[in-house]
């Protein structure tokens, strides 16, 4: 049950980075004017579109998961600022508050690794 439940809880976070990279890709004009607003070069959005597709991939997979784990837990981590300079908008903090709590579930991966269901560990 432990490993199902790993192999799931693995896919549902990695819906979420393929959700990140699908919307930078197809709609990149929103990120790029944060990016841009915080004095940051736009194309940096094409960097972050990659590697939201490479952790989502790897994350399913297993390979190098708990690698990948703690790098994507320093993105949410990392990118919650980018919320909390937006924060007179209520929902930013929101969003800022839930990269935390995604950051806390990829340490805990990082911590017990892919389970059983997993390309290579």
């Amino acid at each position: 049950m432990a490993d199902l439940a790993n192999l799931v809880g693995r896919l549902l976070i990695a819906l979420l980075f393929l959700g990140g990279a699908v919307q930078k890709v197809f709609d990149p004009a929103p990120v790029r004017g944060m990016i841009a607003g915080l004095g940051l070069p736009p194309d940096l959005i094409w960097g972050v579109a990659l590697f939201n597709l490479a952790g989502a991939i790897l994350l399913i997979t297993g390979p190098g998961v708990r690698r990948w784990a703690v790098a994507l837990a320093a993105y949410c981590l990392f990118t919650s600022y980018f919320h909390w300079e937006l924060r007179a908008d209520p929902w930013q903090v929101t969003i800022m508050v839930k990269n935390w709590a995604i950051a806390g579930g990829l340490l805990i991966l990082a911590a017990v690794g892919p389970g059983r269901y997993a390309a290579s560990r």
